[in-house]
């Protein structure tokens, strides 16, 4: 075969060779040890939580070693793209504060953009570059063309073939059947390949696979460890009908030109590793170091781990924002699952910031992590507890402006008195942990609001109601608005002998059954009376913020209802 000719044939247009193509791309000058990683996902639709994982690993092996983290989009799959994908997978990124060094970006108008010497970053204008390389592939006799419909093609070699297995019960027979149509493949003539063409036919770019699945390759995963994989004897599909290039060649030489040094993806790429180990060698690029990070899985109803789908609460990572979830939290609980000494460390370094952990691929689960609610609601509340009121105020006012109008009214119409709601047990080694989430402002605040306030809770009936207006009766003739903490509660226990309720905890433990209550039940009538809960913050400031007026009057309708 002519193989020089064959190049000639498929592509009469392309006129630069790689060595042009490699001019283009020179080497980054880059200290010793920096690392180069990239973030290379599909506009198909909504940015998977998944996501954040390779991203963030990506991000942290090349900020911490002085390298360089980017983006490129991938979208070679026209038929599967979502118009407006890449834009919002841009914005996203940038709201969990993954900014990247160079690669898609977007322009003042909100339009795609190149940032960067290494562009263009969108797959979809490269294909002159992947064209030069499927030529000379051609010419070294390690890629041949096939005539025949891209259907066709995938009935025959369907790269996956899960759905084929499922239909059919897998033999050697079948598998004997499928590497004869692909040496069959293989069979043509320079002449069939002219007539081909003048007949207009288009054609596959497959790759001439000369492996043995009978052979292993070893293979060291940074993640994994050392892994055995059988080699590549299929004819990888690299340029498709239409002249786009797969996945798989377009990576590897974009992943090349680029200057990629460590690739992280998720293992299900773990069964094409042969191929693309095969695809580097053929094209006579070094091979980037893989990390293959484990699925994230989840507890179905029944106890048992599933793979984190893309119908799964939780998989759409703009679902997050939109329930109030901040995004130094998501990433904080990301990092938990990424690296198993991320919650010692935070400990031991409350005040610094994520990005100051000293990341490590070797404490990376070579297993794969389970996706947990409450462990994530745990992190977020320890988050927004050591926020200031300010920061609070600020950042759930921007979310209320997006998702809850009302409540964005209220606290716009008096940031002064909602930051002092806010401040409430705020500060100090403990501070309370009542919110985990923007969204849980509102129910936090409503009853300091005449307009929102409604009694949710009741005391219990086992409280004679005769004790209760006694209490609360005693309460307002002795409440004075300039008491301090101190005074304030010391008048609060002043009302217990008289009903006989002990006035000191400690004491009432000691013989309960010679009282009917104690201290903290006469401050439960107080709380119900005044914020219609059984749990609210302190109490002592929830009136001082509600003013004396408000908190009588509420007394006084408490007292009407009984």
């Amino acid at each position: 075969m002519d193989y020089e000719l064959l190049a000639e044939l498929l592509f009469p247009n392309v006129t630069k060779t790689p060595e042009e193509i490699e001019a283009m791309y020179p080497p980054r000058n880059l200290p010793e040890g920096a690392k180069v990683t990239r973030f290379a996902p599909s506009p198909t639709g909504f940015v998977h939580f998944g996501g954040l994982f390779p991203s963030t690993v990506g991000e942290r092996l090349a900020h911490q070693s002085g390298g360089v983290f980017y983006l490129r989009i991938e979208d070679t799959d026209a038929k599967r793209e979502v118009d407006g994908a890449a834009e919002a997978l841009i914005n996203t990124l940038a709201e969990y504060g993954l900014h990247f060094d160079e690669g898609a970006a977007l322009d003042e108008n909100g339009k795609i953009c190149d940032k960067g010497a290494y562009g263009p970053y969108k797959q979809s204008e490269r294909g002159f570059i992947y064209h030069v390389y499927a030529k000379k592939l051609v010419k070294e006799g390690k890629a041949y063309p096939c005539f025949t419909t891209e259907e066709e093609l995938e009935a025959l070699h369907d790269t996956d073939k899960k759905a084929e297995i499922k239909a059919r019960e897998w033999t050697p027979e079948l598998e004997a059947e499928q590497k004869a149509a692909m040496l069959k493949q293989r069979e043509f003539t320079i002449e069939e390949v002219k007539e081909h063409l003048a007949a207009g036919h288009p054609f596959v770019l497959r790759m001439l696979a000369d492996g043995d699945p009978d052979r292993k390759i070893k293979f060291t995963d940074l993640i994994k460890g050392t892994i055995e994989i059988p080699e590549n004897d299929k004819d990888e599909v690299l340029l498709k009908s239409d002249g786009i290039p797969t996945y798989h060649f377009a990576h590897a030489v974009d992943d090349h030109l680029m200057g990629t040094t460590h690739v992280i993806r998720g293992e299900e790429w773990l069964p094409s590793l042969s191929r693309h180990i095969m695809l580097f060698r053929f094209l006579g690029f070094r091979l980037p170091k893989y990390m293959h990070i484990s699925q994230i899985m989840r507890l179905d109803e029944n106890g048992n781990k599933k793979k984190l789908s893309k119908r799964d609460m939780g998989a759409n990572l703009s679902d997050y924002a939109k329930k109030g979830y901040s995004a130094e939290a998501v990433n904080e609980y990301v990092m938990t699952l990424l690296n198993s000494n991320y919650e010692e460390w935070h400990t031991a370094n409350p005040e610094k910031p994520l990005t100051d952990f000293p990341f490590s691929i070797r404490k990376m689960s070579g297993s794969g992590c389970l996706f947990d609610f409450e462990k994530l609601n745990d992190v977020s509340k320890n988050i927004l507890s050591k926020k200031t009121a300010d920061e609070v105020y600020d950042a759930a006012l921007a979310w209320a402006k997006e998702n809850d109008a009302d409540l964005a009214d209220h606290l716009a119409a008096d940031p002064a008195y909602a930051k002092k709601i806010l401040a409430i047990g705020r500060g100090g080694k403990k501070p309370r942990k009542d919110l985990t989430t923007w969204a849980d402002v509102k129910p936090y605040i409503r009853q300091f609001y005449d307009d929102w306030f409604a009694p949710i809770d009741v005391i219990d009936e086992k409280f004679d109601r005769d004790d209760i207006k006694k209490a609360l009766t005693a309460f307002t003739d002795t409440y004075d608005e300039t008491d301090d903490s101190a005074v304030w509660f010391d008048k609060i226990k002043a009302i217990c002998p008289p009903l006989g309720y002990c006035p000191e905890m400690k004491l009432y433990k000691q013989d309960p059954t010679a009282y009917k209550g104690h201290v903290g039940d006469v401050s439960m009538f107080l709380r119900v009376a005044v914020t219609g809960m059984l749990n609210s913050p302190d109490l002592y400031e929830v009136i001082h913020i509600l003013g004396k007026e408000r908190t009588l009057n509420r007394v006084a309708s408490f007292l009407k209802s009984l």
